[in-house]
């Protein structure tokens, strides 16, 4: 039941497309510059698809894939995510996969970010950007 509702949820979402990026791409900014990098969950609790209760459930493995709990439907989160790439990209961050695993006190297990399980879906799902280096903070061995 709970499921169905979040289905309709990511349905009823009103926002166009231009909109959902700009407010993306807003967020990625505050994100970057509060933590030093931006990952694509954090960007979706930022702008309201995701919520923490729904993020802890998955990292708690109460649902199955993240896709199953976030506010928005699989052709605008294959958008925002395409965008987000080639935003980081474009903006000369560092690309940098992280593992996402389960929370609690069962074996630590990785966790699945799309329904269909595919590799490169859970790649782009766990892309975090990272700040680029900057030269006068690297330590030299002089």
């Amino acid at each position: 039941m709970e499921a169905v509702e979040r289905s309709s949820v990511a349905l009823k979402d009103n926002m166009n497309r231009d909109d959902l990026i700009k407010k993306m791409n807003e967020a990625s900014s505050v994100v970057l510059r509060e933590k030093g990098y931006i990952s694509f969950v954090d960007i979706l609790i930022s702008i309201g698809k995701l919520s923490q209760e729904d993020y802890e459930a998955w990292r708690f493995r109460k649902v199955p894939s993240l896709e199953s709990v976030i506010r928005v439907n699989l052709p605008r989160i294959n958008l925002m995510l395409r965008t987000l790439h080639q935003n980081a990209k474009k903006g000369g961050l560092r690309a940098s996969t992280s593992a996402y695993v389960s929370w609690g006190k069962r074996p630590r297990v990785p966790l699945s970010f799309g329904k269909s399980g595919d590799p490169h879906i859970e790649e782009a799902y766990s892309t975090h950007f990272l700040k680029p280096y900057r030269e006068d903070t690297i330590l030299t061995s002089d």
